[in-house]
């Protein structure tokens, strides 16, 4: 990680402040780091965090997660090749992220995390520290698979 936890837990709290959901804010933490700007991609990302809390299988913070990794290694076009990179990539991610919600909650489900305490100060708290905690992983997935000269930008 080049930025201090700090700046990071910051733009996380502006870019909550400014009503957007976790998905968007793991995908704007990874694109800012990368010194891209992606609006549309940005705008996708609303449907996963928001859907995300009335579906049964899963969080936004999940969601934007695999995006980011598919953003940087998924297929993009005609032309354009899949890296072999991402499915082990998603399997780090996915075995990580179930290590991290089993001792806690009951399952990786939106609403068995933050449970009744969505839009609440505890449930943005329990978001937040998901947020962060993944950002950091998936930033050490994509260094430990070669991606670490596009993702971090230096401040």
């Amino acid at each position: 990680m080049k930025r201090p936890n700090i700046k990071i837990l910051n733009r996380m709290v502006r870019l909550a402040d400014s009503n957007y959901n976790c998905s968007q804010i793991i995908m704007l933490l990874n694109l800012e780091q990368a010194g891209h700007d992606n609006v549309g991609l940005v705008r996708a990302m609303s449907g996963l965090g928001d859907g995300c809390g009335f579906f049964n299988e899963t969080c936004g913070v999940l969601t934007g997660a695999v995006s980011v990794l598919a953003y940087h290694g998924g297929k993009g076009s005609d032309n354009e090749t899949e890296s072999d990179k991402l499915l082990p990539m998603l399997e780090d991610l996915g075995d990580w992220f179930r290590q991290q919600t089993a001792g806690k909650y009951q399952t990786t489900r939106c609403k068995d995390i933050v449970g009744d305490q969505i839009g609440k100060s505890t449930g943005k708290k329990i978001c937040g520290g998901l947020i962060l905690h993944t950002h950091i992983k998936i930033n050490e997935i994509l260094t430990s698979y070669g991606y670490s000269d596009i993702h971090i930008k230096k401040e």
